[in-house]
């Protein structure tokens, strides 16, 4: 896919009904050979919609129409160009945790959680936080209600557990793990959060501030290089659940592949929760073609699909 319509399926398959002026943005970028030619000399994994709008935001692009930002970002491109170079989409989204947490319910506990792609790690507090199926199926912490509420629309009658998971072990690896106590972090995953969704900026604000209260384990390293000794490193008498969420498709396919068959042969579970394509032999047990499922994440439990969600963990539908 080249950057044109790379930035054409971002508008029309993310960002459309989820963030208007990113729908803007990049059917704008798509169609303009002048800041196509700029973003065509970065590294093609450089050259991302949320990598590249992300980096103008936190440099401070104006909201509003695609004329002024393009303006602004021809001006400012030297500086893009770095901050891309130097910086990668981390999206920490803790609403992914609704979608996760079927899944966990199915597993015995207490649980020992790696999160490979961890960011600042704010997907290994599932138990810290309150959710809301629904309206009427309602999951708090044992301490009460959360400062982070997820709430969530299902289909499929997934099996939402009675009460929220013990966690023993917080770790995770990234190849550059954020401090959720570090003000440069923490606003640039603020910047990552789309235009428009003041309520996933304001919920990565409380998530962090649960974070900092009780810091995760976090490793700095490559995933396939770190996994299996933090595997080794759980607790004993713990269930250990390696998990992941809009990682796998930052890899390139042999090393997808090498992951996959490492995190198969340890003694853990793995939930995947990545796109349609990211992971075909999971893909290829859905009931349902994946090209009607465009724009969904699967969510996987050892290799089965178990329920389709949105990017960032809204309407999980359990299969």
């Amino acid at each position: 896919m080249d950057t044109s319509s790379w930035y054409r399926s971002f508008a029309e398959v993310e960002a459309r009904g989820n963030s208007d002026m990113y729908e803007q943005w990049g059917i704008g970028v798509a169609d303009d050979p002048e800041l196509l030619a700029l973003v065509d000399r970065l590294p093609r994994h450089k050259r991302q919609p949320n990598l590249i709008l992300g980096a103008s935001r936190y440099l401070g692009a104006p909201a509003g129409a695609y004329s002024s930002f393009r303006r602004w970002a021809i001006d400012h491109w030297p500086q893009i160009e770095h901050l891309a170079l130097n910086r990668s989409t981390q999206t920490n989204e803790a609403g992914r945790a609704a979608a996760l947490l079927p899944v966990l319910g199915l597993l015995g506990g207490p649980l020992s959680l790696i999160e490979v792609g961890s960011s600042a790690g704010l997907c290994l507090y599932p138990d810290r936080y309150s959710y809301r199926y629904d309206e009427h199926q309602r999951l708090d912490p044992v301490s009460g209600p959360s400062t982070v509420v997820l709430n969530c629309t299902t289909t499929g009658q997934p099996p939402i557990p009675r009460a929220l998971p013990v966690v023993t072990r917080r770790a995770g690896i990234d190849l550059n793990p954020l401090d959720v106590s570090d003000e440069d972090d923490m606003r640039w995953l603020d910047s990552l959060v789309w235009p428009e969704q003041e309520h996933r900026r304001l919920r990565l604000r409380d998530a962090a501030a649960i974070a900092r209260t009780e810091p995760p384990h976090l490793v700095r390293g490559d995933l396939n290089s770190t996994v299996a000794e933090l595997v080794r490193q759980s607790p004993p008498n713990t269930t250990t659940v390696v998990f992941h969420s809009a990682v796998l498709n930052y890899l390139a396919p042999d090393e997808r592949a090498a992951f996959t068959d490492t995190v198969q042969s340890l003694p853990c579970h793995w939930i995947a929760n990545e796109g349609i394509g990211v992971l075909p032999a999971v893909d290829e047990q859905l009931t349902t073609s994946p090209a009607r499922q465009r724009g969904k994440f699967v969510v996987s439990l050892d290799g089965k699909p178990k329920a389709l969600a949105g990017g960032h963990g809204q309407s999980p539908a359990w299969l």
